[in-house]
């Protein structure tokens, strides 16, 4: 085997561990930060195109929005999502000014076989000031993608947002302190028609972000807007793509923990509707490192969209043979339960639960556990004096899966625990303190 063949072979074997990111909770990608989700539907995939935060101490950006280039995800389940790596930097486009760190938030659009990635950027000096669009474009949905040389003529603002209509006319919204619209040419490069301003939307309190989708003949432009001191997920809707629209409703509220930012997508897969977006779940105290999440979104029978619940479960099922990480809960006991990072310092460690009282539990729906028998479980937990949890199915006086005891000590242990009964297919996980020793855990996994 020729030295280029095994360097091939090597990369092709290491490739898996280093693009692949197993979550089905939200947030959903926990090895670094993500915002400005917006999601679309390829060839019966989804792929993820959000922007990237990242932290610098320095200058400006120690309090301000730090984005220098783009990666792209795909998952098939809503569930494990593949990193295909970085597909657009702010130093290979010509156009952009590479000390300016503003890769905001883009969006992806397929047409005529090719794939068209628009994202904003400030300007070099030469262009003006301010911001620009640009494009990128590739014959696959992850790349690679080229940037062209020129920022789209006539298009000064951010968020960049494209919408194909069943005419097959398209359309590129974005926002300047209002939001724009106009039509695209054929070759998804230029403007076919004057930018216009889209009326009748909020005039008070910042505007941003629009994403345009169309169900059922109703054109919904939905957008962040900061009604009262940080921004909320906002529609309007229409009988046409450029209006005009009527303020309808409230798609998700202001964040209660005072994330300033939100920003999403909106997209039907698979029969179900889903909301993707961010959350500063992975930096509590620094809302400019953002993580995106998902949940289901659901319609009235007139067309209005009910108001979604952010959760941290998330969507999809989880294996009963991965890791669960129940800290992504569906619901807990009001006392004697609650949620801490397991490294405050490095947060991409992730969270563990903690049950402090007698019965306290918390409950995690939607686990497969298939029509294979499981025999044993296995815990990752720890308790300074020593504990029991007792794991349930689907309710808090339903059928005993285990018992587990954990050990006393300081460090974490993995414990296995045969199981008592089992039930084949899909069910929710009940975990209970068992006495009154406080237990902490990572996570819990079942083996066939």
């Amino acid at each position: 085997m020729s030295k280029t063949k095994r360097h091939l072979l090597l990369i092709s074997l290491f490739l898996p561990a280093i693009f692949c990111n197993t979550f089905s909770q939200n947030p959903i990608i926990r090895d670094q930060f993500t915002a400005d989700p917006s999601a679309r539907v390829f060839n019966g995939k989804v792929y993820l195109y959000p922007s990237h935060d990242i932290r610098k101490d320095t200058g400006r950006f120690a309090t301000w929005f730090c984005m220098e280039d783009y990666h792209v995800f795909s998952s098939e389940n809503l569930t494990d999502w593949t990193d295909h790596g970085v597909i657009v930097s702010q130093d290979e486009v010509n156009w952009v000014d590479p000390a300016s760190y503003s890769m905001w938030a883009p969006d992806c659009i397929a047409r005529n076989g090719k794939y068209y990635f628009y994202f904003p950027s400030n300007f070099k000096e030469r262009y003006g000031r301010g911001f620009g669009i640009g494009v990128a474009v590739a014959d696959k949905p992850y790349g690679p993608f080229t940037p062209q040389p020129e920022p789209i003529n006539n298009v000064h603002g951010i968020d960049p947002n494209v919408f194909i209509d069943n005419d097959g006319q398209a359309y590129l919204y974005w926002s300047a302190g209002k939001i724009f619209v106009a039509k695209l040419k054929d070759n998804m490069l230029e403007l076919a028609s004057e930018p216009k301003v889209i009326d009748n939307l909020p005039t008070e309190g910042l505007i941003e972000g629009p994403y345009l989708f169309e169900r059922n003949g109703n054109y919904y432009l939905t957008y962040p807007h900061v009604e009262y001191e940080t921004e909320r997920l906002e529609y309007a809707m229409g009988d046409n793509p450029m209006g005009p629209f009527r303020q309808t409703g409230v798609i998700m509220d202001e964040s209660p923990t005072g994330c300033w930012t939100n920003h999403h997508s909106v997209i039907e897969y698979k029969g179900q509707w889903y909301l993707f977006y961010h959350h500063n779940d992975l930096s509590p105290h620094f809302d400019k490192n953002r993580s995106v999440r998902i949940d289901s979104l659901f319609f009235n029978p007139d067309g209005t969209i009910q108001k979604v619940e952010p959760t941290l479960r998330g969507v999809g099922l989880t294996l009963a043979s991965e890791n669960i990480q129940i800290d992504r809960y569906t619901s807990k006991s009001a006392i004697g339960s609650s949620i801490a990072f397991n490294d405050s310092i490095n947060t991409f460690e992730g969270w563990k639960t903690i049950l402090d009282m007698p019965n306290a539990w918390i409950k995690y729906n939607a686990v497969d556990f298939g029509n294979k028998k499981i025999k044993s479980v296995q815990v990752k937990a720890k308790s300074l004096k020593g504990g029991t949890l007792q794991i349930r199915l689907d309710k808090a006086d339903g059928a005993i899966l285990c018992e587990v005891k954990i050990p006393k000590g300081t460090g974490w242990n993995r414990m296995n625990s045969n199981i008592f009964t089992y039930q084949a297919g899909i069910h929710n996980l009940i975990v209970i303190l068992k006495d009154g020793n406080p237990v902490e855990i990572d996570w819990i996994r079942f083996n066939y």
